[in-house]
């Protein structure tokens, strides 16, 4: 039931998004955006005491079950973790919309249809991600090491040719499949030109973040069930931090140049979980050491990037 009203309320609130908040495209403001965000972020924390009423009653009739406490310091860990690791999605969805020449009041239209793709996606990733938690042991050690060398790979990334979506595998898969049409009629998805249906940009760039977000989803799943393995709160922290990217996309999108070494953030974070993973059948950290860690990663992240900022100016 609980399971039922959660994702009822989410497809409930998609609905109005689209169909009364946002039905007329239009471009959205930092304003607008960070009222948005901020009642997102609002929203999430405030679920927590969703979740320890929830695992409250059930403690008291299953005391073998997660303490409310504990399930709450989860969720919020797990959200957070999610939160962290978009700042990265965002950058590129950036990237995505420049290169295909999105115009900005059409933006919000493709990351709805986005958000509910990641959605479905995750959805499958954690269902399965659970599954082989709980059937096969040392999986844990597959995702630990997964996500430390992810850690890695970001340490000591070199500087890379600027990422161009139209000469990526998906542009070139979408243009096999169905023709591609090279001008954008409002915000339809498909126009019919020279009496055939053709995929107009918006639909091109709705596949590549789609796929995008897959990718960035390897790291982000594994991250959080290092967290926990339960999968309400995987799935919930999850879709509240997802939820929230398309407002803190149109909030972040011009100063994520600011941030700069929020990236060595995410390795930290990345680096932590991992070992956490790799040593959960040994020894398991207490709920509020992973919360503090996170904590003060993105906040150091965040401090440090501002005053190089300020220093610079």
């Amino acid at each position: 039931m609980v399971w039922i009203i959660f994702i009822a309320a989410i497809l409930i609130f998609l609905a109005l998004d689209l169909g009364v908040f946002n039905k007329t495209p239009h471009v959205i403001s930092s304003k607008e955006a960070g009222k948005w965000t901020a009642l997102w972020v609002t929203l999430s924390f405030l679920f927590s005491g969703v979740i320890y009423w929830l695992y409250k009653n059930n403690y008291v009739d299953n005391p073998d079950q997660l303490k409310p406490a504990a399930a709450s310091m989860k969720y919020i860990t797990g959200y957070l973790i999610e939160l962290s690791l978009s700042a990265d999605n965002i950058f590129v969805i950036a990237i995505i919309f420049s290169s295909f020449k999105i115009a900005a009041k059409h933006q919000h239209r493709i990351l709805f249809w986005g958000i509910i793709g990641a959605v479905i996606f995750r959805a499958i990733m954690i269902f399965f991600g659970v599954i082989l938690i709980n059937k096969i042991d040392w999986i844990t050690y597959v995702f630990g090491g997964f996500l430390i060398f992810t850690a890695v790979k970001m340490l000591f990334k070199k500087e890379e040719e600027e990422f161009d979506p139209k000469e990526s595998l998906i542009y070139r898969l979408i243009g096999k499949i169905v023709p591609i049409a090279h001008h954008k009629d409002k915000e339809h998805f498909f126009i019919r030109e020279n009496n055939r249906i053709c995929a107009t940009p918006l639909f091109v760039t709705l596949l590549v973040i789609e796929v995008m977000d897959m990718v960035f989803a390897m790291d982000s799943v594994p991250a959080i069930l290092a967290i926990t393995a339960d999968p309400f709160l995987v799935f919930s922290s999850n879709i509240f931090a997802i939820l929230g990217l398309r407002s803190m996309y149109f909030f972040l999108a011009n100063m994520l140049q600011r941030f700069s070494y929020l990236e060595y953030s995410l390795i930290a974070i990345l680096t932590f979980v991992g070992i956490k993973m790799l040593i959960i059948h040994h020894y398991k950290f207490p709920e509020w050491v992973s919360l503090t860690f996170i904590g003060v990663a993105l906040l150091t992240g965040v401090v440090v990037s501002l005053q190089s900022t300020k220093k610079s100016h």
